[in-house]
């Protein structure tokens, strides 16, 4: 009697079971070190922006109520001469801003990498601490600086026997914001390009120093063209910031008299619309109209750089 031998089923190697177990622990212990911050997110950012189109979308009168009012608020915000004049202007001061802030940024990074003493430590945190203070108390203390009544530059010009200029007039606020906000931003990019040219290889220095390059060919030629990518990213950054231009405005508003107005920059006038005058949705729509200028801004800025940056 001859007898047929059964096949066994291959018997799953039991590391495989554990090792898929394991990964499964791992992921679930790390959605829950993320549960925090996605709570935040999705609270405070998320669901806010949410309600805000939601707002952007109705119209609230006394006579009718909130009404569905679909793309009316936008079409009124891309007619609105207030806020069209707001993005030129803000506009203009990226041309001046970004140029200036990332040239001063590059130029102090490229000094502070070639010397290395304590007294380029020192400098470099000198160029940085302006970042550190908060927007507000930088604007109240050019402010007061800038005052033609109270400042400084009375009693120096009291002392000149001459009248102080005024910063804060019109024709002068202009370029007043300009140096606060180069001030207070230049240090902050400074150190991204710092960092980015601490991590160059010295190899690449020393043969290029063999070949009698100078030290300004060396910055010219392998240290800018290297951080590329950095200098991309600080002017987006730069750019965004610009455009979102708020803080400094609004604090020299009470001294500059008439020359900050309810909308000088768009930032400006969505805030005015909602707590001024109430008008929480048009506001809203004021605010994703700026938010799609400044996103079509920063990608129209990293397609024209993608070749030279070499980011994707």
């Amino acid at each position: 009697m001859s007898t047929t031998p059964q096949l066994q089923h291959p018997v799953r190697p039991p590391t495989v079971k554990r090792g898929a177990s394991l990964e499964r622990k791992h992921a679930r212990f790390g959605w829950v070190f993320l549960a925090p911050f996605a709570i935040v997110f999705l609270v405070f950012l998320v669901l806010p922006l949410v309600y805000a189109f939601w707002m952007s979308l109705h119209t609230n009168t006394l006579a009718g109520g909130e009404q569905f009012a679909g793309l009316a608020n936008y079409v009124k915000a891309f007619t609105d001469e207030r806020f069209l004049s707001g993005m030129v202007r803000v506009a203009a001061f990226a041309v001046v801003f970004v140029p200036l802030q990332i040239g001063l940024a590059l130029v102090f990074a490229l000094i502070l990498d070639d010397i290395r003493t304590r007294l380029s430590r020192f400098t470099r945190l000198l160029i940085f601490v302006p970042y550190a203070i908060p927007g507000v108390i930088g604007a109240l203390m050019w402010g007061f600086l800038y005052s033609p009544s109270f400042g400084p530059l009375v009693t120096v010009f009291e002392f000149l026997n001459t009248q102080a200029p005024d910063l804060l007039s019109r024709d002068s606020i202009f370029w007043s914001l300009t140096n606060i906000v180069t001030w207070q931003w230049t240090g902050y990019y400074m150190i991204i390009i710092y960092a980015s040219l601490q991590s160059i290889d010295p190899a690449i220095y020393e043969a290029a120093r063999i070949d009698g390059a100078t030290k300004l060919q060396t910055a010219l030629h392998i240290k800018v063209p290297i951080v590329a990518s950095s200098l991309v990213l600080t002017v987006v950054f730069s750019l965004i910031g610009t455009l979102q231009f708020f803080t400094e405005p609004q604090v020299l508003a009470p001294l500059a008299g008439n020359a900050i107005d309810a909308a000088y920059t768009p930032n400006l006038y969505a805030y005015n619309l909602a707590f001024s005058y109430q008008q929480f949705n048009y506001a809203s729509a004021i605010s994703f109209a700026l938010g799609l200028m400044v996103f079509l801004a920063s990608i129209i800025f990293l397609i024209a750089t993608r070749k030279k940056s070499g980011l994707r």
